[in-house]
């Protein structure tokens, strides 16, 4: 017996909501991507080409003097190590600490649970402020060291609730119980079972994490005093800083250093963010999917 199938045409409001999407889509793709396009652009055209606003689109004069400008400083390989340090090693700080506090919290067993929790979610609401912050840090020794940027901001708040609240949704009680009976102790079960059920959260936390690590700077501007030490960030900033307060007293230098300055900016931004480009994709499949479960509750 032959069964015909005719497919269900739209209506033509329907097709004009359709386009009306496509076209608002087509707008927030432009908003975003074209001040990405104009940065890469700008950050490969010559200095004058920048300053006198030639750059639309495509490179004009196309040079490569900006990123020249910062391999010259040895700065800059110094303050991208450094980074890539504080970047790798406090994730793996922050994400330890916020599932070994976020656990606990989500079990239905942990005596005083509800009270740590508004303790914590306390934290978000108000706080001591840089002066006490700074006191602390100094009074722990950590003024100076690279732990002053590891440790005092380890773990964010909104990271245990989001990590909490996935383990509630995702972690069935009758797993834990039947872990209980065969004699598997606490750790062990986060160790075994937790964590690899837990891929979309962590992916999440190392996303946030890592992010909040390499665009952090005004630690480092608080805590640490020897140069050795200073993330890219905060390099960054000084090597701006020196090229805006030019002393040159000759009108010819004193434009081409403004211009250079001008093209730094750009190059800078394309050399801060190219590592943080390069590692989302590979987290990006799991940040949707953790974020959902992990905020809300199912």
């Amino acid at each position: 017996m032959n069964r015909t199938t005719s497919s269900i045409k739209d209506s033509v409001g329907d097709k004009l909501f359709l386009m009306g999407i496509y076209v608002v889509l087509g707008l927030v793709l432009i908003v975003v991507l074209y001040p990405l396009i104009y940065i890469l652009s700008s950050s490969f055209s010559s200095p004058s080409a920048v300053t006198s606003g030639r750059v639309w689109l495509y490179p004009v004069e196309f040079s490569l003097k900006g990123y020249a400008s910062l391999m010259d400083n040895p700065k800059i390989v110094t303050g991208y190590a450094n980074s890539l340090f504080y970047t790798a090693v406090g994730t793996v700080i922050s994400v330890s600490l916020t599932i070994m506090i976020a656990y606990p919290l989500s079990r239905h067993t942990f005596f005083g649970r509800n009270v740590l929790m508004m303790l914590i979610t306390f934290t978000m609401l108000f706080g001591g402020g840089l002066i006490p912050m700074y006191l602390v840090v100094k009074q722990m020794g950590l003024i100076d060291t690279r732990w002053a940027i590891l440790i005092p901001n380890a773990i964010w708040v909104w990271q245990v609730i989001i990590t909490r609240t996935f383990f509630q949704a995702s972690i069935p009680g009758e797993l834990i119980d039947a872990s209980e009976i065969d004699g598997c102790s606490d750790i062990r079960f986060l160790r075994s079972v937790v964590v690899p059920l837990s891929k979309p959260i962590i992916a999440v936390l190392v996303l946030m994490y890592a992010v909040g690590q390499w665009n952090a700077y005004f630690d480092a501007l608080i805590y640490l005093k020897t140069a050795s030490l200073f993330p890219l960030q905060l390099i960054l900033r000084s090597i701006i800083i020196l090229n805006n307060s030019s002393n040159a007293t000759d009108a010819l230098k004193l434009v081409e250093r403004q211009q250079l300055a001008e093209l730094l900016k750009y190059s800078l931004i394309v050399v801060a963010t190219l590592p943080v480009l390069i590692i989302y994709p590979f987290v990006q499949r799991f940040f949707v999917q953790g974020m959902l479960v992990g905020s809300v509750k199912g």
